[in-house]
């Protein structure tokens, strides 16, 4: 098989199995171990020969630029920020794991008597890769469950955090402890205070160099010469790093953490990230090409046992800790669940291990194929973790009770209300006008920090996730006159869409979108109205742009309105007076208040509106003025106000239908 050949073979490789992941909505990394499996030389034999060995070898490059993002990501004030919260209370899970398995793993070669050889170095190299968690499918889960908010999700990602720079000092500790007995302490010594010395260099004087550097680039005004400035960076700190007796890796968190410093960071991520996730996919394929099933076959029950030892050791460990330090019980036990699988960085200490001599392979294959299978496990582990705690916990089910019983203690004297789902910036500048004009609003929302401030401010808010029936139904969603979702995520404002229309399926649903380019998703899938933000800023800079050239402020007004009324079907048409009924307008979309009779008493606001097809209902308030839901199974008692938008010959043809 010619390079050529293998190289599309990769190729075709990971786009199928990424598609099939999209389609079955699991993490694009499991269709790339999958992909690896299937093509190992002992399961299909399609990868084999010296150019598979050199394409294995390119894929370190993923691990390379996995790291400089991770250094972009946590810049030094960051850290500095963080070091309450992350270092502190989650280091305690990864010294831990690692002290307990070192501990294990020589107890058991004892026991085995010296089977495995495993010395304390074999112990503690294996250690930091079980420690390790997968950030990428545990984060892509929970961000599509919409939990990254929620209090177990914020220890899930303080736990990730530590665990991502806790690699670093593993990658500066492994290759030193693969040197020989007699010259171990030595290597540690020297591995220690190269690393520092490394480090402290480019990070006294290095963040000004970079800067400098960055600039004069920029300034060429040439994406080709900066995306190349890039890449040498990178691979150029990582070569400085390894032959300093490090790891590449290393030297390529260094830069991203030095880039990240300078205003250039937005820019470098976003053209980085193509690379990025291209290169961190064969990284993943050439993991599950290095399985050797045969002997996995061979050695399955010391398989099984690498795999529900570990994931049923690390989710006790971590929800004992997360209980200790004042967690619930079922949110420790959403923790140690969703942390209980190996992770990617796992892979790089574990091919670190064995490539420094840490492993034997007798032993490498079993654990490799350990850790694959629990992260192929994870996402059902993830999808049933709601389940699994209902069952286990007791006080789970209470606990959730107590919190709707909370949303509806707040929600129960509301009445033709707005529910706002999501109260960050746009959700509480909505609230804010809505309390001007007196009308009623409750919102939800999953940040506990903004809901405990806003209750103290005494808004309505209540913390709960929209996309759940229960905490929609709580909120008062049946006697609400309107829903606002102001979220950005697609995914969860489809999750929020499908659970009102579950249960309220005429109500008004506005949806903000910063543009719209799902628009037709979104109003299919429910979505009264959709408002894109990008739209309404171009706008108001026609408006100004027209105003400042001498259009009269009347005529700035009227095309603005035009072209709402054009966009938003919600917005289209308005009340008429006398002088309003020129010939050109006779066309026009205008709205119309019809008080019903009482001769309606009894019947159903569809059977009202039947004869009706081309009007549409827009509002409607009972004889004493409260709001009413648009709902066709609403039985009328007469007196009702009732708005409909339409034309003004079908508004007439109304005005005679209902007056009979």
């Amino acid at each position: 098989m010619t390079a050529l050949e293998l190289t599309l073979l990769y190729l075709l490789a990971a786009v199928l199995g990424v598609a099939t992941c999209r389609w079955l909505k699991l993490p694009a990394i499991l269709g790339y171990l999958v992909a690896g499996v299937l093509m190992e030389p002992h399961t299909l034999g399609l990868a084999f020969g010296q150019d598979a060995e050199s394409i294995k070898y390119l894929a370190e490059f993923g691990v390379v630029f996995l790291m400089f993002v991770i250094g972009l990501e946590f810049n030094l004030p960051k850290l500095r920020a963080m070091r309450r919260h992350v270092f502190g209370l989650r280091l305690a899970q990864v010294v831990l794991t690692m002290a307990l398995v070192s501990a294990g793993a020589i107890a058991i070669n004892w026991l085995m008597a010296d089977r495995w050889h495993i010395g304390w170095q074999t112990a503690l190299a294996l250690s930091g890769a079980m420690a390790m968690s997968s950030t990428a499918i545990v984060v892509k889960m929970m961000v599509d469950r919409l939990e990254l908010d929620s209090e177990h999700g914020q220890r899930v990602m303080g736990v990730l955090l530590l665990q991502d720079l806790a690699v670093v000092p593993l990658l500066v500790l492994i290759p030193a402890l693969g040197a020989e007995p007699e010259r171990l302490f030595t290597a540690l010594l020297l591995a220690g205070l190269k690393a520092a010395a490394l480090i402290s260099l480019l990070l006294w004087g290095g963040q000004r160099v970079m800067r400098w550097w960055l600039t004069v680039v920029a300034r060429r005004k040439s994406e080709e010469l900066f995306m190349l400035n890039l890449l040498l960076m990178t691979l150029g700190l990582a070569w400085l790093t390894e032959h300093a007796g490090l790891s590449l890796a290393l030297g390529a968190f260094i830069c991203g953490v030095l880039i990240s410093e300078t205003e250039y960071r937005i820019q470098v991520e976003a053209q980085i990230r193509p690379f990025h996730d291209v290169l961190l996919g064969l990284f993943f394929i050439t993991i599950g090409m290095l399985l050797d099933w045969r002997l996995i076959w061979l050695q399955w029950p010391l398989v099984l046992a690498l795999v529900t030892v570990p994931v049923l050791f690390k989710l006790g460990l971590v929800a004992l800790l997360a209980r200790l330090l004042g967690a619930s019980s079922g949110v420790a036990l959403r923790t140690g669940l969703y942390l209980a699988q190996a992770g990617e960085f796992g892979f790089v200490l574990l091919t670190l291990s064995r490539r420094e001599g840490l492993l034997a392979p007798e032993l490498f294959n079993p654990i490799l194929a350990a850790m694959v299978l629990s992260m192929l496990a994870t996402p059902f582990i993830i999808m049933g973790s709601n389940r699994l705690v209902m069952r286990l916990v007791a006080s789970e089910w209470l606990q959730q009770s107590l919190q709707m019983t909370r949303i509806a203690s707040q929600s129960i004297n509301a009445q033709g209300h707005v529910l706002i789902c999501g109260y960050g910036r746009s959700g509480q500048a909505m609230a804010r006008v809505l309390e001007q004009e007196g009308i009623p609003y409750m919102a939800l929302d999953l940040d506990p920090d903004r809901v405990r401030q806003a209750r103290a401010a005494g808004h309505a808010v209540a913390f709960g996730d929209a996309a759940k029936p229960q905490a929609l139904i709580a909120a008062g969603l049946n006697r609400a006159s309107a829903v606002v979702i102001t979220t950005l995520d697609l995914h969860g404002v489809m999750q929020v869409l499908g659970s009102i229309r579950a249960q309220a399926p005429q109500l008004p649903v506005i949806v903000r979108t910063q543009t719209d380019r799902d628009l037709d998703k979104l109003r299919a899938a429910g979505a009264t109205e959709v408002v894109p933000e990008s739209h309404e800023g171009s706008l108001m800079l026609a408006g100004h742009a027209l105003a400042l050239v001498g259009v009269p402020m009347r005529r700035v007004v009227r095309i603005m309105r035009d072209q709402r009324d054009q966009r938003y079907r919600l917005l289209r048409g308005w009340f008429h007076g006398a002088d309003d009924a020129s010939v050109d307008e006779l066309a026009e979309e205008r709205l119309q208040a019809f008080t019903l009779p009482d001769a309606v008493e009894g019947r159903r606001l569809a059977d009202v509106l039947a004869p009706l097809e081309a009007l549409r209902p827009i509002s409607m308030r009972s004889h004493t003025g409260a709001p009413l839901p648009i709902d066709p199974d609403t039985v009328l008692q007469g007196g009702e106000t009732l708005v409909l938008s339409g034309t003004a010959e079908p508004l007439a043809r109304a005005a005679n239908v209902l007056a009979a």
